[in-house]
């Protein structure tokens, strides 16, 4: 037979009351971030956004339309294939430094710090222009382009990443919990796998989001400037830069890829506002 607590005497006295049960930390997490009203309707225009350009080339015909919606496809697929290889090498590179510490978090921030140094935009173009080619060659046209421009822009926005991993470790790493889990015996890979990294995700889930934006962004630059995919393959910057000699008779050409991508980036900045309140645990909203 258990006992009850103290709390759940006085609840069970009082008429009328019942317990109610706390909620997670992802719960209220997603409870914040539905009270950031500029990210939610930023979450509500990204979703048409992207229903849009997946099913969108199937039901209208029109050339110019079918065109700005199957190029949304591919300059989506460029953000998020980019994101995620960013926050992979940059949660790798920052866990690793954040957790042995000492020579290997000095040589890896060193690293860091030279990668932060290089000027990003004559890099990306530099790489593009070298390797465009060759992985044409040996991939296709489009996949060839897809891979280089993923890995080039994704390679060169993980630092950012690492050095916000790196910071979120060291202080993580003495918490009482992971103490605890240390004193029971726990390797250190079990606790970062189990303890630190899930805690540490919160920053790199916002930093996640606005890497999409800057993704995108960068994709469509190089599309624009006759650096990104072939002509016979829609992007939004690529359907710009065709539209850059017609804008006398035709400027809807122009007028539309680039309301995607204004539409796009400013709904993922605001999802990733709301993301960085809703994750705060500093931050209290009132019920």
């Amino acid at each position: 037979m258990t006992t009850a607590t103290p709390t759940e005497r006085l609840v069970a006295s009082r008429p009328g009351t019942r317990a109610t049960p706390a909620a997670s930390l992802w719960d209220e997490g997603f409870r914040r971030f539905r009270r950031h009203r500029l990210a939610a309707l930023g979450a509500v225009v990204l979703f048409a956004m992207v229903v849009a350009v997946v099913a969108g080339p199937a039901i209208y015909r029109v050339p110019i339309n079918a065109r700005m919606l199957y190029g949304g496809r591919i300059s989506l697929a460029v953000g998020v294939t980019a994101m995620l290889i960013a926050i992979t090498v940059g949660v790798m590179i920052g866990a690793t430094a954040g957790q042995l510490g000492g020579a290997v978090d000095h040589a890896l921030m060193r690293l860091t710090d030279l990668f932060l140094s290089l000027p990003q935009l004559p890099l990306l173009l530099l790489m593009v222009y070298l390797f465009r080619d060759v992985l044409r060659q040996a991939l296709g046209p489009e996949v060839g382009v897809f891979v280089l421009i993923v890995v080039v822009i994704g390679g060169l926005r993980w630092m950012p990443v690492a050095r916000l991993v790196r910071a979120q470790f060291l202080s993580l790493r003495e918490k009482e919990f992971v103490e605890a889990a240390r004193g029971l015996g726990a390797p250190p890979l079990r606790q970062v796998v189990r303890h630190v990294l899930p805690n540490a995700m919160g920053p790199v889930i916002v930093a996640g989001s606005l890497d999409v934006a800057a993704a995108i962004i960068a994709e469509s630059s190089l599309s624009f400037l006759g650096l990104g995919f072939p002509p016979d393959i829609p992007t939004w910057g690529r359907i710009l830069f065709d539209a850059k000699d017609n804008l006398d008779f035709a400027p809807h050409w122009a007028f539309f890829p680039g309301t995607a991508i204004f539409l796009t980036v400013l709904s993922i900045n605001y999802i990733g506002d709301g993301l960085r309140d809703a994750l705060d645990p500093r931050k209290v909203i009132s019920r």
